[in-house]
Protein backbone atom coordinates (compact mmCIF):
# COMPACT_ATOMS: atom_id res chain seq x y z
CA UNK A 1 0.00 0.00 0.00
CA UNK A 2 1.15 3.53 -0.66
CA UNK A 3 1.10 6.28 1.92
CA UNK A 4 -2.16 7.63 0.53
CA UNK A 5 -3.79 4.21 0.89
CA UNK A 6 -4.06 3.43 -2.82
CA UNK A 7 -2.62 0.20 -4.08
CA UNK A 8 -0.20 0.04 -7.03
CA UNK A 9 -2.92 -1.64 -9.11
CA UNK A 10 -4.86 1.65 -8.96
CA UNK A 11 -2.16 3.30 -11.06
CA UNK A 12 -2.80 3.77 -14.75
CA UNK A 13 0.61 3.08 -16.35
CA UNK A 14 -0.37 4.88 -19.56
CA UNK A 15 -1.50 7.97 -17.65
CA UNK A 16 1.71 7.90 -15.61
CA UNK A 17 3.74 7.61 -18.81
CA UNK A 18 1.87 10.57 -20.33
CA UNK A 19 2.58 12.62 -17.19
CA UNK A 20 6.28 11.67 -17.25
CA UNK A 21 6.65 12.76 -20.87
CA UNK A 22 4.58 15.93 -20.35
CA UNK A 23 6.50 17.07 -17.27
CA UNK A 24 9.84 16.03 -18.77
CA UNK A 25 8.99 18.10 -21.85
CA UNK A 26 8.26 21.11 -19.67
CA UNK A 27 11.51 20.64 -17.75
CA UNK A 28 13.34 20.36 -21.08
CA UNK A 29 11.70 23.57 -22.30
CA UNK A 30 12.95 25.23 -19.10
CA UNK A 31 16.54 24.18 -19.83
CA UNK A 32 17.04 20.69 -18.36
CA UNK A 33 18.54 18.09 -20.68
CA UNK A 34 15.91 15.68 -22.06
CA UNK A 35 17.09 12.40 -20.54
CA UNK A 36 17.63 13.73 -16.99
CA UNK A 37 14.20 15.37 -17.24
CA UNK A 38 12.57 12.03 -18.16
CA UNK A 39 14.40 10.14 -15.40
CA UNK A 40 13.51 12.80 -12.84
CA UNK A 41 9.84 12.81 -13.84
CA UNK A 42 9.72 9.00 -13.68
CA UNK A 43 11.21 9.00 -10.18
CA UNK A 44 8.87 11.77 -9.09
CA UNK A 45 5.85 9.77 -10.29
CA UNK A 46 6.97 6.48 -8.71
CA UNK A 47 5.10 5.50 -5.56
CA UNK A 48 8.20 5.20 -3.39
CA UNK A 49 10.31 7.79 -5.21
CA UNK A 50 12.89 5.04 -5.76
CA UNK A 51 13.73 3.06 -8.92
CA UNK A 52 16.67 0.97 -10.08
CA UNK A 53 18.52 1.51 -13.33
CA UNK A 54 16.77 -1.51 -14.82
CA UNK A 55 13.34 -0.21 -13.78
CA UNK A 56 14.07 3.22 -15.23
CA UNK A 57 15.39 1.67 -18.45
CA UNK A 58 12.33 -0.51 -18.81
CA UNK A 59 9.83 2.22 -18.00
CA UNK A 60 11.44 4.86 -20.23
CA UNK A 61 12.76 2.45 -22.89
CA UNK A 62 16.31 3.77 -22.58
CA UNK A 63 19.75 2.19 -22.26
CA UNK A 64 21.66 1.70 -19.01
CA UNK A 65 24.17 4.27 -20.27
CA UNK A 66 21.38 6.81 -20.75
CA UNK A 67 20.14 6.14 -17.20
CA UNK A 68 23.67 6.48 -15.84
CA UNK A 69 24.29 9.81 -17.57
CA UNK A 70 20.92 11.19 -16.50
CA UNK A 71 21.42 10.13 -12.88
CA UNK A 72 24.92 11.63 -12.83
CA UNK A 73 23.46 14.98 -13.89
CA UNK A 74 20.55 14.74 -11.45
CA UNK A 75 22.92 13.82 -8.60
CA UNK A 76 25.14 16.82 -9.33
CA UNK A 77 22.12 19.10 -9.19
CA UNK A 78 20.93 17.37 -5.99
CA UNK A 79 17.60 16.39 -7.47
CA UNK A 80 18.23 12.68 -6.84
CA UNK A 81 20.53 10.57 -4.72
CA UNK A 82 22.09 7.16 -5.25
CA UNK A 83 21.84 4.40 -2.70
CA UNK A 84 22.62 0.69 -2.60
CA UNK A 85 19.85 -1.86 -2.39
CA UNK A 86 20.18 -3.63 0.95
CA UNK A 87 22.13 -6.86 0.43
CA UNK A 88 22.82 -6.10 -3.23
CA UNK A 89 25.38 -4.37 -5.40
CA UNK A 90 22.60 -2.73 -7.43
CA UNK A 91 22.08 0.97 -7.03
CA UNK A 92 18.73 2.60 -6.57
CA UNK A 93 17.98 6.19 -7.37
CA UNK A 94 15.82 8.23 -5.01
CA UNK A 95 14.01 11.50 -5.36
CA UNK A 96 13.39 13.11 -2.00
CA UNK A 97 10.31 15.01 -0.94
CA UNK A 98 12.42 18.12 -0.43
CA UNK A 99 14.33 17.84 -3.71
CA UNK A 100 13.29 21.28 -4.94
CA UNK A 101 14.35 22.90 -1.69
CA UNK A 102 17.75 21.23 -1.91
CA UNK A 103 18.18 22.14 -5.57
CA UNK A 104 17.30 25.79 -4.94
CA UNK A 105 19.41 25.98 -1.79
CA UNK A 106 22.33 24.67 -3.86
CA UNK A 107 21.87 27.66 -6.18
CA UNK A 108 22.65 30.12 -3.39
CA UNK A 109 26.32 29.09 -3.56
CA UNK A 110 26.29 29.48 -7.32
CA UNK A 111 24.83 32.98 -6.98
CA UNK A 112 27.75 33.92 -4.72
CA UNK A 113 30.25 32.56 -7.25
CA UNK A 114 28.60 34.55 -10.03
CA UNK A 115 28.67 37.68 -7.88
CA UNK A 116 32.38 37.23 -7.28
CA UNK A 117 33.03 36.78 -11.01
CA UNK A 118 30.93 39.86 -11.80
CA UNK A 119 32.91 41.98 -9.32
CA UNK A 120 36.08 40.87 -11.06
CA UNK A 121 34.52 41.71 -14.43
CA UNK A 122 33.57 45.19 -13.23
CA UNK A 123 37.20 45.93 -12.40
CA UNK A 124 38.35 44.50 -15.74
CA UNK A 125 36.23 46.65 -18.06
CA UNK A 126 36.53 50.37 -18.72
CA UNK A 127 35.09 52.50 -15.89
CA UNK A 128 31.82 54.15 -16.92
CA UNK A 129 31.47 51.96 -19.99
CA UNK A 130 28.24 50.27 -21.08
CA UNK A 131 29.89 46.95 -20.17
CA UNK A 132 30.50 48.13 -16.61
CA UNK A 133 26.88 49.29 -16.35
CA UNK A 134 25.60 45.88 -17.56
CA UNK A 135 27.90 44.01 -15.17
CA UNK A 136 26.88 46.21 -12.22
CA UNK A 137 23.19 45.76 -12.99
CA UNK A 138 23.67 42.00 -13.26
CA UNK A 139 25.57 41.97 -9.96
CA UNK A 140 22.83 43.99 -8.26
CA UNK A 141 20.22 41.58 -9.63
CA UNK A 142 22.05 38.51 -8.29
CA UNK A 143 22.57 40.21 -4.91
CA UNK A 144 18.84 40.95 -4.79
CA UNK A 145 17.96 37.37 -5.78
CA UNK A 146 20.26 35.98 -3.07
CA UNK A 147 18.60 38.05 -0.34
CA UNK A 148 15.10 37.24 -1.57
CA UNK A 149 15.90 33.56 -2.05
CA UNK A 150 17.24 33.26 1.50
CA UNK A 151 14.08 34.87 2.90
CA UNK A 152 11.84 32.76 0.68
CA UNK A 153 13.58 29.52 1.73
CA UNK A 154 13.07 30.44 5.40
CA UNK A 155 9.37 31.06 4.79
CA UNK A 156 9.14 27.68 3.04
CA UNK A 157 10.80 25.90 5.99
CA UNK A 158 8.33 27.56 8.35
CA UNK A 159 5.38 26.58 6.14
CA UNK A 160 6.56 22.93 5.96
CA UNK A 161 7.09 22.78 9.72
CA UNK A 162 3.58 24.12 10.31
CA UNK A 163 2.11 21.67 7.79
CA UNK A 164 4.03 18.75 9.33
CA UNK A 165 2.54 19.65 12.70
CA UNK A 166 -0.96 19.37 11.21
CA UNK A 167 -0.43 15.99 9.53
Amino acid sequence: MTEAGASPKDRDPEAVSRFVELFAGQLTDAGMARMPARVFAALLASDDGVLTSAELGEQLVISPAAVSGAVRYLSQTRLVSREREPGSRRERYRVHNNQWYEAIANREGMLRLWQSALREGITAVSPGSPAEERLRETLEFFEFIEVELTAMMERWREKREAADGVR
